[in-house]
């Protein structure tokens, strides 16, 4: 059921749906008609706005929960609030200012990116989300350091300067000169290569025969391919911090659907997924309950933006979680600041 359009609501309308949708974000708790009546502004008998919010329950912008004389926004109600409504609250300076101390402060990007999943939460009051971005570094040289009976170190050195190291576990009698025949293999063939792509012009070589290795530095580049292969395989897809915030004392009243959110929360996969489909977006998207497959049942709301390196390109994306009565109003910026701040610190 799409939502009407703002405009064909009467003024009147629009005022008390705003103050419901206002109250229930702050509270978490229906409005009912004798609370309207007493806020500034309107100037209606309770009758008149039970009759008000009947018509807006009529056209399913507002519910009323059976435990409860008051009303609450409907999914429907809060996408036409948010689209249409919705008054953005910009951070503060001294808001803006913390953020970015905090993801500068952080250290490595891996830190930082800690550090923003972290932030994320405290801004929001629910769970923040981080995708780790997508890197595929050039690469200049591959060195395998002998550390001592049965093991070495593959060093890793990419063309912005980075440097990644593995442990590598060697076979009985490996001698010193193929480690060193491999890396010089292995460097020969990574320059300006990503990792993905040396490897699948080694395995060629390999597998059709054409290079001189013998065959203790051939098992040694297979190796050393593999276990990068491997640890990459392995690295997280996202950072989830603050889950624990999820289990406010609003939340009492309906664990169940936080429980169901809870358990989404472990399918990082599929949240990932949810994520990327934010990469292409102008801005920050908003994703509120059964819009997405995702979290129907757990009724939840993710709020996400891309965030971008210095050259502009889209590397990942950020977003909270978390039940449907967000603070959109004040979030949605928070969000697209920390996305922007994040972009600041990506190479």
């Amino acid at each position: 059921m799409a939502s009407p359009p703002v405009s064909e609501l009467t003024e009147r309308a629009r005022a008390i749906f705003r103050l419901v949708v206002e109250g229930y974000l702050e509270s978490g708790i229906p409005v009912g008609s004798k609370t309207l009546a007493g806020e500034g502004g309107i100037n209606l008998s309770p009758a008149s706005i039970r009759s008000v919010l009947g018509e807006l329950e009529a056209l399913g912008l507002l519910a009323a929960p059976h435990t409860s004389a008051g009303r609450m926004p409907t999914e429907i109600g809060l996408r036409l609030f948010v689209d249409g409504m919705m008054q953005v609250a910009e951070p503060t300076a001294q808001e803006r200012a913390a953020i970015e101390r905090r993801l500068t402060n952080a250290g490595p990007i891996e830190a930082a990116l800690e550090a923003t999943s972290a932030v994320l939460s405290d801004i929001s009051g629910a769970a923040g989300m981080v995708m780790v971005p997508r890197r595929e570094p050039r690469l200049a040289q591959m060195n395998i350091v002998p550390l001592d009976q049965g093991r070495a170190l593959a060093v890793l050195v990419g063309e912005d300067g980075t440097v990644e190291n593995r442990l590598l576990v060697l076979p009985p009698g490996t001698p010193i000169s193929a480690l060193q025949e491999a890396s010089n293999y292995i460097t020969a063939r990574l320059a300006g290569r990503t990792l993905i792509e040396a490897a699948r012009a080694m395995q060629a070589e390999i597998a059709s025969g054409r290079t001189a290795l013998d065959t203790a530095s051939r098992d040694l580049v297979e190796r050393g391919l593999a276990v990068w292969s491997e640890d990459a395989a392995r690295r997280p897809v996202l950072i989830v911090r603050g889950q624990a915030r999820l289990l406010d004392e609003a939340a009492l009243g309906d664990i169940e659907r936080v429980r169901s959110l809870i358990d989404d929360l472990e399918d990082k996969q599929a949240i990932a997924e949810l994520l990327d489909s934010a990469r292409d977006a102008a801005a920050t998207r908003i994703f509120i309950g059964s819009e997405n497959r995702l979290f129907a049942l757990s009724g939840s709301s993710v709020i996400a933006a891309p965030y971008r390196d210095r050259e502009g390109r889209v590397v990942g994306v950020l977003g909270v979680i978390g039940p449907t009565r967000l603070n959109y109003a004040r979030v949605v910026p928070m969000v697209d600041f920390t996305a922007r701040s994040l972009g600041k610190l990506i190479g």
